[in-house]
């Protein structure tokens, strides 16, 4: 009897699979199996995805309230209104504006006759200058908050040098990415405490090669604010070992970054209005701004292409939506996320329910899970309840999770968070580096991203998330 269940069951799986890809008919019983089949072709067929995105990282690294933002909402708002979406439209943020400078450097001065040597840096976002003329000083190597604090008088008058990697056992790069970073975000307000006079980071990746990478830090109110920067890898471990041989080493660093006063930026929305439910918003978006190293392809452009793409294949497909379905491409995420609450407190969502939002902020990678449902289980199994809709696109599992930086405001207010999961094994490869540009994103993966979000989007668009439902 259980041969015969699993006989039954692969045959249902293989028939499912055989109407997604077009070689059946679909199962009368599940009626979204065309409109998904119908995306699906439209998206592999024609990878628009990618050429959104080479639209939007053409202006250049978009910094938050920079020239380049600015020009990406232009070109965003441009993109959605020649592909005929609703209501497309800016929606003001109000950002800080943090300047990168044209001086990054750093040099080991050694004590016992060897000559200076140059080491690959660049200023953490949100860092202060150096005086002009530079900073000169001995430097005190730790691998953890606790140990600075056990050393605290030796990091008086130093620059503090953490040198803590990422852990490469640790399957999920984001897992590992999460427990070393705190270094970045929170080392160089914690140096300061204990009266450092700099500070400088290993920079965030499993490849040891000489690509800085930076990202924000945060200081804390009523502290001195130091200098900080991160190293590349490569010159990471020279510097350790040199500090080996030569304890009482100095580093000289020069910056001249700077942050200015706030500016005006913007959100940039667009929506299929939903034919029944229109007040009923089923969101998917990602976040417009970028760091400056790179273009910010994959962070977070893919994101923001594929939401575009999302919503342009379900009008390719013909398919009207029950509820909205709306993309929100996000300003000021990797600076504080200024552009999800303004989001949410804007006059334009009075009388709107936000019943599902999805963020797309881990690349352009290839799609492998989704994550549905924060701590809902019952979300969770909902999504589930339709597996067979995504495992023909290569979607292997559906786990409790989802959520982001930018839709926070929006599921604290109730709405149903997810993601999709992509196979970001190299992610951190280029993730906030100079290696983050257009040519790292594959077509036909990122154009599978966005035909995975355009299912979901729409199933929850018809399904909804109601009163007796997740």
């Amino acid at each position: 009897m259980r041969s015969l269940v699993r006989i039954l069951a692969l045959a249902g799986a293989l028939a499912a699979a055989a109407a997604l890809a077009g070689t059946g008919p679909p199962d009368e019983g599940t009626p979204y199996l065309q409109a998904v089949d119908r995306m699906r072709s439209i998206g592999l067929a024609e990878e628009k995805a990618h050429d959104f995105l080479a639209r939007i990282t053409a202006v250049g690294p978009r910094l938050t309230g920079s020239a380049q933002a600015d020009r990406a909402v232009e070109v965003c708002l441009r993109m959605m209104e020649e592909l005929g979406f609703d209501d497309v439209h800016p929606e003001p943020v109000t950002v800080v504006r943090w300047v990168r400078g044209t001086i990054e450097q750093a040099a080991l001065i050694g004590s016992r006759g060897a000559g200076d040597v140059p080491l690959t840096v660049c200023a953490l976002g949100g860092s202060v200058a150096t005086p002009p003329e530079g900073l000169l000083a001995p430097v005190i190597e730790v691998r953890s908050f606790e140990e600075l604090a056990r050393r605290a008088r030796e990091a008086e008058g130093k620059i503090v040098f953490y040198n803590r990697p990422m852990d490469r056992a640790q399957l999920d790069p984001f897992g590992a990415y999460g427990r070393a970073a705190d270094q970045r975000v929170r080392g160089p307000a914690e140096a300061a405490r204990y009266g450092a006079v700099g500070a400088v980071v290993r920079s965030l990746t499993f490849r040891v090669d000489d690509h800085p990478h930076t990202g924000v830090t945060q200081y804390d109110e009523g502290r001195a604010r130091i200098p900080a920067a991160a190293v590349s890898t490569a010159g990471a471990e020279l510097l350790s070992r040199r500090l080996k041989e030569d304890p009482t080493l100095r580093l000289k660093l020069r910056l001249d970054c700077r942050t200015e006063g706030p500016v005006a930026s913007a959100n940039v929305v667009g929506q299929i209005t939903g034919r029944e439910l229109p007040r009923e918003v089923v969101l998917v978006g990602g976040h417009l701004d970028s760091w400056d190293l790179g273009t910010g392809a994959h962070d977070d452009g893919a994101g923001c292409a594929a939401s575009i793409e999302a919503l342009r294949l379900i009008k390719a497909a013909g398919l009207r939506p029950r509820r909205t379905i709306r993309a929100v491409l996000f300003m000021d995420e990797e600076f504080g996320g200024t552009g999800g609450r303004a989001y949410a407190a804007a006059p334009q969502r009075k009388g709107e329910r936000h019943v599902f939002a999805a963020e797309s902020d881990r690349g352009g990678f290839l799609p492998i899970g989704l994550a549905v449902g924060g701590g809902s289980r019952e979300a969770t199994e909902r999504i589930r309840s339709f597996e067979d809709l995504f495992r023909p696109l290569g979607i292997q599992f559906i786990v409790p999770g989802g959520g982001g930086v930018d839709i926070g405001p929006i599921v604290e207010r109730g709405a149903v968070p997810a993601a999709v999961i992509l196979n970001s094994q190299t992610y951190f490869d280029v993730h906030h580096a100079a290696l983050d540009v257009l040519s790292s994103v594959h077509p036909r993966e990122l154009e599978l991203q966005a035909v995975v979000l355009a299912a979901l989007a729409y199933l929850v668009a018809q399904e909804g998330f109601g009163p007796g439902k997740p």
